[in-house]
């Protein structure tokens, strides 16, 4: 192969390669590692280099598999890397460039060796790969090491000990994706695991003192956001006098290439590279999310989820001691920062989702704060392109929603947040509109898509369920905002009116029709609509109830189209929740009619507004307060696993797998 090589197609021609696939042992104090782990490169971070180098990858991990257990390499491998990790801490703090690059590379290997590994057989056969070694005639192990629990327990180890710099960033990076991939076995089974080695090793054990320490590092990898550094950087501080050590190791070099730089080698310069210039980031934060989702055990919850619902903030100063394992602080305000800035992917607003839903000490600070717009504008840009995102991403953002609109403060404070120049909503100019009537703007467009396009009734519910949340506090409707709502319920009422003349001709029946002929469920769909229609009157009928005088705009809207409401009156499904309407039309069309014909739409805003002060509250029948709270549907993990994985699937930087054999999800899915 040469010192020079640098395609990933040379992989098969490298005699280093061969020998380590091949049937003959190597000893692990041989020179054969060192010359094997001596090769410079950057993993490559998008998935046309990930799937050139599996592909290359595959027959010779296949060739590993069959000669493994004759001649033990891959154990030995893996010890090459344990014994260059064990002093990794010193060899950072000491700028030892080297040391560390040949750790990385080891690491690299197994990596790649261990995806191809658990594709081709289960954990039990992926454990004695581990075990098999070299042995002397006639004698026999005095130590039983398990060495698959010493490699999972060293990179989380890894992880958490060795700071996060320039010349430890590619091994930490690669010791976070050696992790995810353990875990991948969850790829090829469609029913949820709920136990295994590997599980049992994160979960139990000699990693379980770590679990706090291991979210927090995850947690602040994703905060700090940094950027991978430069592909050249080992090489030019080493060349600049890395002493006789490199200058032997770099003489021998003939490991998989000699440079593979980011983006893959032939890639153009930077153009692969910015589809995820934050792998670390990226990649700590799915395998955060993998960890969290882990099914509790038979005997003992997940840590891991423990340890996300129940961390403090940095600023707590509270001595009281929590009663719950795996607690840490971190610095809040780092943390919504990143929850803010980077709302766009999928896995970013699942983590706000988890934290929100499961930690009550982030969701009351991140109720407290008094630039909430910075989160929900985000959160409302993701609904706004509807169409050009996936279902689960749209139902993460809404229960966010729906999870804020639980609290009333939120709901006051939203209508006193004023935005100007909101350049993604395209549809019509606000030059000024605060985030509560955009919100509603928003969540309203949501609905009427979902009307014409998916038809998702938990979509549907979700909305309606933040809308009437937020009713009773509605304040100082934008004039579009209050439009919208008008318009959405004319819209429910044209849709009512159609279905309701389709059920009637199909209880006519066609002449000549067969008594087998399918007909549609129009009396489902009549259901549907009338229970949408009941909720909306509900919504109007709380702001008119609890805030009438703090929104002129929809009591205008509502009086400009009051012959909409008409044909509901005498309906059985709405004739209680009509009164209130009835009597604020009648009032208020009273009082237009006295002041005469021909109002200037000015006028009758005035008219509009003194009589808002004059009507009398008591003349408004009383109902329950509108109030809907969101509960996570029971064995959640059913939703949650399937799509965590299908975001490690689609998003893990360098990660490539081939479509069949996932069993976990359609290839459809999110």
């Amino acid at each position: 192969m040469g010192a020079n090589t640098s395609q990933v197609s040379d992989l098969s021609e490298s005699q280093s390669i061969r020998t380590l696939i091949g049937p003959d042992a190597i000893s692990e104090n041989e020179p054969f590692w060192n010359q094997l782990i001596s090769f410079t490169f950057t993993s490559p971070t998008c998935s046309a280099d990930a799937k050139l180098l599996e592909e290359a990858v595959v027959p010779l991990a296949k060739t590993l598999i069959q000669n493994n257990p004759r001649s033990g390499n891959f154990g030995a491998l893996v010890r090459v890397f344990l014994s260059r990790t064990k002093e990794l801490k010193i060899s950072t703090e000491c700028q030892d460039q080297l040391f560390i690059w040949q750790a990385h590379n080891a690491l690299f290997l197994v990596r790649c060796l261990l995806k191809v590994f658990i594709r081709e057989m289960n954990e039990e056969e992926l454990h004695l790969q581990f075990s098999y070694q070299e042995r002397a005639p006639g004698t026999y192990d005095s130590i039983c090491e398990d060495l698959l629990e010493e490699l999972v327990c060293n990179l989380v180890h890894l992880i958490v000990e060795v700071p996060l710099l320039d010349i430890t960033y590619n091994i930490l990076f690669e010791a976070v994706t050696t992790l995810l991939v353990l875990l991948s076995y969850q790829l090829f089974h469609k029913e949820v695991l709920r136990e295994g080695l590997i599980y049992g090793y994160l979960t139990r054990g000699r990693c379980l003192s770590l679990t706090s320490r291991l979210v927090k590092t995850l947690l602040y990898n994703f905060i700090r956001q940094e950027k991978c550094p430069p592909a050249t950087h080992v090489l030019q501080t080493q060349s600049d006098g890395g002493g006789l050590l490199y200058g032997l190791a770099s003489g021998v070099a003939s490991g998989l290439w000699s440079v593979f730089t980011l983006g893959g080698v032939g890639s153009r310069p930077g153009a692969e590279q910015d589809l995820n210039p934050l792998p670390l980031s990226n990649q700590s934060l799915l395998l955060l999310l993998v960890l969290a989702n882990l099914t509790d055990g038979p005997d003992c919850p997940n840590p891991y989820r423990q340890a996300v619902t129940c961390f403090k903030n940095t600023q707590d100063s509270s001595s009281i001691p929590s009663p719950q394992p795996h607690t840490f602080q971190i610095n809040f305000n780092s943390l919504y920062t990143a929850l803010c800035e980077q709302q766009k992917s999928d896995q970013v607003t699942l983590l706000l989702y988890t934290l929100l839903h499961q930690n009550s000490n982030m969701r009351t600070y991140i109720l407290s704060r008094t630039d909430m717009e910075n989160l929900v504008l985000p959160i409302l840009e993701i609904l706004y392109h509807v169409e050009e995102r996936n279902s689960h991403h749209v139902y993460m953002a809404l229960i966010i929603l729906l999870i804020l609109t639980e609290d009333d403060t939120f709901n006051r404070s939203i209508h006193e947040v004023m935005l100007k120049n909101i350049s993604w909503y395209t549809e019509r100019v606000l030059t000024e509109i605060s985030l509560g009537s955009l919100l509603i703007l928003v969540v309203i467009r949501t609905i009427q898509f979902n009307m014409t396009r998916t038809r998702d009734k938990y979509l549907h519910t979700n909305c309606l369920a933040a809308l009437a949340n937020m009713s009773a506090q509605f304040r100082n409707l934008h004039q579009y905002a209050a439009q919208r709502i008008i318009s959405l319920f004319a819209l429910l009422s044209k849709k009512h009116n159609k279905v309701l003349e389709q059920a009637t001709q199909s209880l006519r029946g066609p002449l000549g029709a067969d008594d087998t002929t399918v007909l549609p469920d129009y009396a489902q769909d009549l259901n549907v609509i009338e229970e949408v229609i009941r909720m909306m009157l509900e919504i109007i009928n709380s702001c008119l109830s609890n805030s009438l005088h703090y929104n002129p705009n929809l009591l205008y809207a509502l009086l400009y189209k009051r012959e909409l409401f008409e044909q509901f009156r005498s309906h059985p499904s709405f004739q209680d929740i009509m009164q209130n309407l009835d009597t604020v039309i009648g009032f208020f069309s009273q009082r237009l009619e006295q002041a005469g014909s021909d109002l200037s739409v000015e006028r009758v805003q005035e008219v509009i507004k003194k009589g808002a002060a004059a009507l009398p509250k008591e003349r408004l029948k009383k109902f329950p307060e509108l109030k809907f709270k969101y509960v996570e549907e029971e064995q959640p993990e059913d939703f949650f696993i399937p799509y965590v994985w299908s975001l490690v699937f689609n998003s893990g930087v360098g990660l490539y797998w081939n479509s069949q054999g996932i069993e976990l999800f359609s290839m459809d899915s999110p």
